[in-house]
């Protein structure tokens, strides 16, 4: 009798987490059982699918390039540095994460529109980026770049600075030394934050709307393009919804049985 309450709670606890593993997958079951596969294969052969889905494959891309790029110096700063103003600036780069998307899209209007900080500037010179594939390129940058810049930071906190001594001491010079070691020491964890900034980025719907609009072939987006669909062939939205997972759920694979892998063991090992 005495050990029937812990045995209740066990027993409540896998119902609740059974409960929550449910309300995970079954918006992926119904997807996945709400069409046909010959309506699956009819909305793959869509005009619209084919443009929607290569411009989010390159805008996904192409802001996945300057995320790490930017991403790399970044988190070894903040890695490096018990200053507070780098604690500052890790908090300001997390931000986007828990700002709602559409508070995002019209910052960068604020921004980079007409009336915006830097929209003369950018009217000086010629350039309109609201409603281009740019503005698509930077709201997806400004969304999915913490994902990147967290995941690179913990992994170059892994990097002891005794490797980089052993390296200059060798006749490497500091930036060397950063690439040659501890670049390649944090590769999992940096292939992680890109696996996870590119899906983000892929995904990305409230601000690129808000800041670029749905002009089918320059701006619409699979996202945008599912929730255009929404409104006119469902069956054609279900077909682009399942696109999308497909491309995450490859991503997800990639992370979990690739280089990615390792980052759990590599940090821990880092921590010891």
């Amino acid at each position: 009798m005495r050990t029937s309450p812990g045995w209740m709670k066990v027993g409540v606890g896998r119902v609740a987490a059974l409960g929550l593993l449910g309300a995970l997958l079954l918006p992926l079951v119904g997807l996945a059982l709400a069409i046909s596969p010959a309506e699956l294969w009819a909305g793959v052969q869509d005009a619209r699918f084919g443009p929607a889905l290569l411009l989010s494959l390159r805008t996904s891309l192409l802001s996945l390039g300057v995320v790490v790029a930017g991403g790399l110096p970044l988190a070894w700063w903040l890695a490096r540095s018990r200053s507070r103003i780098a604690r500052l600036v890790e908090v300001l780069v997390d931000l986007p994460l828990v700002l709602p998307p559409a508070v995002v899209g019209v910052g960068l209007l604020m921004a980079y529109g007409r009336r915006g900080l830097l929209g003369g500037v950018l009217e000086s010179v010629g350039v309109s980026l609201p409603f281009t594939s740019a503005a698509v390129v930077v709201a997806q940058v400004v969304v999915a770049a913490p994902f990147f810049v967290q995941a690179a930071a913990t992994a170059f906190r892994s990097v002891r600075e005794e490797q980089l001594l052993v390296a200059q001491t060798l006749g490497a010079s500091r930036a060397e030394a950063i690439w040659r070691v501890a670049v390649p020491a944090a590769l999992p964890g940096l292939v992680a934050g890109a696996s996870l900034a590119w899906a983000r980025a892929l995904g990305e719907f409230g601000a690129t709307l808000i800041f670029a609009g749905s002009l089918p072939g320059i701006t619409q987006t699979m996202p945008i393009a599912i929730y255009a669909a929404l409104e006119r062939d469902v069956s054609l939205a279900v077909t682009f919804a399942l696109a999308l997972a497909a491309i995450a759920t490859v991503i997800l694979l990639a992370l979990r049985l690739g280089p990615g892998r390792g980052v759990g063991a590599g940090l821990r090992r880092g921590r010891r």
